[in-house]
Order: C-alpha cells, then sequence, then structure tokens
C-alpha cells in the first residue's frame, strides 16, 4: 500500500497536528505549473446563473460571461461591454453602444440582441430587472451594435440596476440561449468572458476546468473592483472540488492547489503559522447568514411559528458553530445587514442575548403547533452550515418541536429549495443559507429581501404591507428619505418575519502566497487579474 502525501498531512490534521512539509521538498515533489491555478471551490451543479443565484454559478457566469456595466472599488457603475451610453433630456431613454472587439466563444460577435434578450431574460426573476420591465415601454435593437431602454417614467437607478451585485447578475448570453425562459437552464456554456469553459475536461463532482480566452480583449482601463480590465494571467484555472476540508487543507500545504476557499475556523492557526500560506478576507462586507422558513407549508404558514424562531434563535451560540473566532462573526439585528447603509434599530426588541426558549415555545403553542414533521435541509458538503443545521434541529427539539434533518449535498439542496410543496412530497421547511451584507442593503435588486409570495425567494414570503414601502424605493431621492423608509420596512419585516438572522461574519480564503492579484469584491470571485509565481 502506497501512502501519499496527501493521505500522511491528512492524517496528522485528524490527529491535530499541523504536519510541516519543508518548501524544497515540495517543490521536488510537485513542479509548480506556473500557467494552471488550481482552486478549491465547491461543486458546480448548475450552470446557468440567471435560474439560481447559487454563488459557485455566479462565479462560474463571471468567468465565461461578460456584463453590460461593473461596479468599481467604490461600489460605483462603471461601462463594461459598453462603449458609450447616453440618455434624453426628458430621462426616459437610454441608448447604449457597444464597444469593439465584443465576441462570443463560438466565433461569432455579441450584438445588441444578445443584449436585449439577455435583460429579458434576466428580468424574468431578477427583481431589479421586473422594476426595469415595469417602467419600460420599450427594450429593442437599433442596429448592430446598438440598443435602446425606453421608460414610460424615469429611473434614476437604471445604471445602477445594469450594474448590481445582488443576484441573480446581468450576465450578457447569446440571443438563441437568452431566448429560453429563465425557469429553463441554459447548458451551452458559451459566454464571452475571458476565459472558456472546458466541456471535455469537465468532471462534475471532481473538477471544471477554465481555458484563457485568447480572443478576449479587456477594457483599456486599469483594474478596479469588477471594472476596468479583465486582464487574465494564467493560462488555465482548474476547479477542484474536495468535500472533506481536511483532505483539501492538505493539499493546499502540499502545493497540490493553490486557493482554498472555504477553510474550517479550526485550521486557522495551522494557515497562520505556515509561511508559505495566507489568510486573505475578499468580502470584507461579510455574510449575514440566514434562516428560511417555508411561508406555503405547516407550520410556518403561521406568523406566530415563525416569530417562534426569530425569539428562540441564540446568535452568539450560531456564530460560535459557523464562525468560532469572535474576530471573524458578530450578531445581526437589523434586516439590511450590520455595516451597511441602511442599517437600523426598529423593531429588534425580539433579540435577546443567549435567545429566548420559553417565549419561542409559548409563540408555539398559540400557533396551535401539533407535532408536524419540520424538515430542515442540511448541507453535508458545508461542514459550517452543516453543523448548524444540525444544532438547529437540537435547539428546535429542545422546545418540542418535531424538527427532522434531510442530508445531501448542496447542489441536492439547491434542487430541493425549489419544491413548494408538502414534505411528504419532497417539499421542506427551513434551510441556512448566506447572502452578502452588500446585497442585503438592495431591496429593489436582491431577491432574498422580497416578500411578494409566489414570485418572491424560497420561501415565498407574502406581506402586502412590506411591499407597498419597497414599492417605494426607487422614487425616493435622498438618502436620509431611504433611511426613513428602511426604518419603516424593517418594522413590518420583523413583524411577520421575512426570515430569521443567525449572525453576520467574514470568511477569509486561504490561499499560497505564490497567488496574488486576488479581487476582493462583495459576493463574486473572480478569476481574472490572478498571478501565479514561483516563490
Amino acid at each position: 500500500m502506497t501512502i501519499s502525501r496527501r493521505d500522511l498531512i491528512k492524517v496528522g490534521l485528524a490527529a491535530g497536528t499541523a504536519v510541516s512539509i519543508p518548501s524544497l521538498l515540495r517543490a521536488q515533489t510537485a513542479p509548480i505549473d506556473m500557467r494552471t491555478v488550481r482552486m478549491v471551490k465547491g461543486d458546480l451543479s448548475v450552470f446557468d446563473p440567471i435560474w439560481t443565484t447559487n454563488s459557485i454559478t455566479a462565479d462560474h457566469g463571471a468567468a465565461i460571461y461578460d456584463t453590460l456595466f461593473s461596479l468599481d472599488s467604490k461600489f460605483m457603475p462603471q461601462p463594461q461591454m459598453v462603449g458609450k451610453w447616453g440618455v434624453s433630456d426628458d430621462s426616459k431613454t437610454y441608448t447604449f453602444e457597444l464597444r469593439d472587439g465584443l465576441g462570443w466563444h463560438d466565433g461569432t460577435p455579441v450584438t445588441a440582441a444578445d443584449c436585449v434578450a439577455s435583460i429579458r431574460r434576466w428580468a424574468q426573476v431578477a427583481p431589479g430587472g421586473q422594476l426595469i420591465m415595469a417602467r419600460a415601454s420599450d427594450i429593442s435593437k437599433k442596429d448592430e451594435k446598438t440598443f435602446t431602454i425606453a421608460l414610460k417614467e424615469p429611473l434614476e437607478l437604471l445604471i445602477d440596476v445594469l450594474a448590481t451585485l445582488s443576484p441573480p447578475y446581468l450576465f450578457i448570453m447569446r440571443e438563441k440561449d437568452a431566448n429560453l425562459p429563465a425557469t429553463e437552464q441554459v447548458t451551452a456554456n458559451i459566454g464571452s468572458g475571458p476565459f472558456r469553459f472546458n466541456e471535455a475536461l469537465a468532471r462534475p463532482g471532481a473538477s471544471f476546468t477554465y481555458d484563457r480566452n485568447g480572443e478576449y480583449v479587456p477594457r483599456k482601463e486599469p483594474s478596479d473592483g469588477l471594472a476596468g480590465g479583465k486582464i487574465v494571467n494564467v493560462d488555465r484555472v482548474k476547479w477542484e472540488v474536495i468535500s472533506d476540508q481536511q483532505t483539501a487543507m492538505a493539499a493546499l500545504q502540499a502545493s497540490e492547489v493553490d486557493y482554498f476557499e472555504t477553510p474550517p475556523a479550526d485550521l486557522f492557526s495551522v494557515i497562520e503559522s505556515d509561511p508559505d500560506l495566507e489568510l486573505q478576507v475578499l468580502n470584507k462586507a461579510g455574510e449575514n447568514v440566514v434562516l428560511r422558513m417555508n411561508f406555503l407549508q405547516k407550520p410556518f404558514d403561521n406568523v406566530k411559528a415563525r416569530q417562534a424562531v426569530l425569539h428562540l434563535i441564540d446568535q452568539d451560540a450560531f456564530m460560535r458553530v459557523i464562525s468560532p473566532d469572535p474576530k471573524y462573526s458578530s450578531t445581526v439585528h437589523s434586516m439590511f445587514g450590520s455595516g451597511t447603509l441602511y442599517h437600523n434599530d426598529e423593531n429588534t426588541g425580539w433579540y435577546k442575548k443567549g435567545g429566548d426558549p420559553e417565549k419561542a415555545k409559548q409563540l408555539f403553542k398559540e400557533a396551535e403547533y401539533a407535532g408536524e414533521k419540520v424538515v430542515i435541509l442540511q448541507p453535508t458538503n458545508l461542514p459550517e452550515f452543516d453543523n448548524a443545521s444540525q444544532f438547529l434541529a437540537a435547539a428546535l427539539r429542545k422546545i418540542g418541536v418535531n424538527a427532522e434533518l434531510a442530508p445531501s449535498d448542496w447542489g441536492g439542496i439547491v434542487k430541493r429549495r425549489a419544491n413548494k410543496g408538502r414534505v411528504e412530497d419532497g417539499g421542506w421547511n427551513m434551510f441556512i443559507t448566506s447572502g452578502s451584507a452588500y446585497s442585503f442593503g438592495d431591496p429593489v435588486g436582491y431577491p432574498a429581501l422580497l416578500a411578494n409570495g409566489d414570485k418572491a425567494w424560497y420561501g415565498w414570503p407574502k406581506n402586502d404591507e412590506y411591499e407597498a414601502l419597497r414599492a417605494k424605493w426607487a422614487n425616493v431621492g435622498t438618502l436620509e428619505e431611504r433611511k426613513a423608509l428602511a426604518r419603516k420596512m424593517q418594522r413590518v419585516w420583523w413583524d411577520f418575519v421575512g426570515d430569521v438572522r443567525l449572525g453576520q461574519y467574514v470568511s477569509p480564503i486561504a490561499r499560497r502566497k505564490t497567488l496574488t492579484g486576488l479581487i476582493g469584491m462583495s459576493s463574486l470571485h473572480p478569476l481574472w487579474n490572478m498571478q501565479k509565481s514561483a516563490v
């Protein structure tokens, strides 16, 4: 039996020992491919970034597709595929002209018709797109490189909405792909972006390969956030799917991979003590951890049951499970997250350090909970959320709720959470997810902040009073007016309990120090701009 270096390190880590392999030995046993970056990321089970808001699919989309506008490091929209644009004197007609050099990976040119079809498909599912369609009298091609958006009334947020970092993002697809309904998945994986998806090397559940698009023409401006020139400095990026975190850590130490997206907190000290490795926070705004409840099925069709969960949650305890190092986590009481422009303390009297199990038990009783099975979707390949799901089930059982875990990988949860049926028919009651704090400051564009029933995000919350307030957002002119509106929205949100927050955290990635140039922005982890050196 041959024991590999990875097996050896895995055993050492499992035993709680940081195994160090000298750099020289690594260099001798694993020659460095300077033109290939290997990254440990999640399994890519859905390829269409319009069909899902899943972050791994968004990263895939950012690699192979391009966008009309992108946000710079100050979160200001800048042209990307657009070369020139303008607006009429009455602010009702926007004209966009594509820049030169845009081409699809199949060799055909990008046209205005592709952009029109992509906007229309995106608008079927993106709240910001739905706002545009509600205001638009026409979106049409003017010539091969020019299209217009004509509005019935001005919409000052139009460019911001087109550039939003709230998923789903407006990735531009070929017209024939974008003509599919947003409820049907595009599977062609042909974009116009800086990387090509290598179908021949795709190994679902194991690895996915992206090759530099030699025909891509980047903008001339320097890279700035997600804006500016998308310069690709390597020939190939390979996503490795390694579900066992200790094995992934061993691969990083052994120089078998360059990047590990979700290192477990209990291995941070191992990383910090290794002279060849570094922790780096890319999403400095952090993530809100969110518990979604199914409004369509018992018991959470009853507001009292949802309020019970709101009072039950001990955020500090959940954060100790998800992100044990307190310097990376905090509690969050605002529906708009912590640190956003619209964070406020309206109607947060429900928050109690340690939670309030007795109050939760009383509210379940008032909801006439009768012991119905409560199914919690449990992502077994995401250890933090796996553990948090188990912790949630235990907390519910302590107050008499018949909680049952439904284990699967995250890809399985992404598919199952779309089921609106009863648990007996493959439905669900609760699942834990997360979203960028940036996105929670965007009630126009972020699906998780909708409460319009069947058209809302998974869980399908519904509250007409809240939606009437949210509809005013696009017409509010000043920051102070938006802050006042945010307080009114939050008062209603916590009354009907659109979701439950479990806390907020930042999650550092781990990388070898030879990998530099990573772009740190909310939500997306782009592949361009990276550089790899020998030392």
